[in-house]
């Protein structure tokens, strides 16, 4: 039996699968129907997914928003895209349309609504998963969050921009969802280590020509750690605000655990841990103490 929303807009429920869509190696979007996470989740936030009646894999997975389901302009679902990888991703890559699932969210805190002057996306890796609502709702497409009680004036009224979306993967067979961010008419900038695809070489080198030629407002980055390490690195050095979804493991997603933590600047100067699943996933570049640095 599902939950009402808590103070904290959190809603817990079982949900069933609407369609479930293989978009590249691996790599799955499936679509679940839950009108009222879909109404107050925004764009970097994530949920927790879970076998729904099974308890192996105990854990749920955090797997971030992809869009929002919206029919006659309501949001009914969720699309979520995910890498199947472990035990749980193996197996929900097999399930069908109608089968259950346990969800909670939404969880975290999301990417702000950009300046309405162009957008640098950077992915690596299945890190463009956060950012097709990201670009949607730059480009002035579909508003997000409209089901929370107190909503952002700033989010709500955001102006149009351009966006550009750096992608680079390891080979042409892991790229996913390029199809959906050109429907929306987002600049596409794909890299592939083998070079089968787009720029043969790293995605970082593309970073590094949009943040010379285009001069973005802010750049938005989810992948691999070192990867968002040289971005924030080449943002800071462009002078440009560089905000990344760290994509630390987690495992309750509401900060119980303390599994997520992650290394923040402090104002005094030095660091200390916070966990990602509570005060991120979402971090300004600058803030986070790199492993790689």
């Amino acid at each position: 039996m599902s939950q009402p929303p808590t103070a904290g807009g959190r809603w817990w429920g079982r949900v069933s699968v609407h369609e479930q869509v293989r978009l590249a190696r691996d790599t799955y979007r499936l679509r679940l129907a839950c009108p009222e996470l879909a109404r107050m989740i925004v764009p970097g936030q994530f949920v927790m997914l879970r076998l729904a009646g099974c308890n192996d894999p105990l854990l749920g997975r955090p797997l971030a928003l992809y869009d929002t389901w919206c029919v006659e302009n309501k949001p009914v679902g969720l699309d979520i895209v995910y890498l199947a990888v472990g035990k749980l991703t193996r197996r929900m890559a097999q399930l069908e349309p109608g089968a259950p699932l346990e969800i909670w969210g939404p969880l975290g805190n999301g990417f702000p609504p950009a300046p309405p002057r162009p957008l640098l996306l950077a992915a690596g890796g299945i890190g463009q998963t956060p950012f097709l609502a990201v670009a949607r709702e730059h480009l002035g497409l579909r508003r997000y969050g409209v089901g929370l009680r107190y909503p952002s004036a700033e989010r709500n009224g955001a102006s149009p921009g351009t966006v550009t979306l750096c992608y680079g993967t390891r080979t042409a067979e892991l790229l996913a969802g390029v199809d959906d961010f050109e429907a929306l008419g987002v600049n596409i900038r794909l890299s592939t280590d083998d070079g089968t695809a787009g720029y043969h070489g790293l995605v970082t080198d593309l970073v590094a020509y949009e943040l010379a030629s285009s001069r973005p407002s802010a750049v938005y980055c989810c992948g691999p750690e070192p990867m968002m390490a040289a971005v924030a690195k080449l943002a800071s050095l462009a002078g440009v605000p560089c905000l990344v979804s760290l994509e630390t493991p987690m495992a309750c997603g509401i900060g119980v655990c303390f599994s997520c933590v992650a290394r923040i600047r402090q104002p005094d100067g030095g660091w200390d841990y916070q966990r990602a699943c509570v005060a991120g996933p979402v971090f300004d570049a600058s803030q986070v103490v790199w492993d790689a640095t």
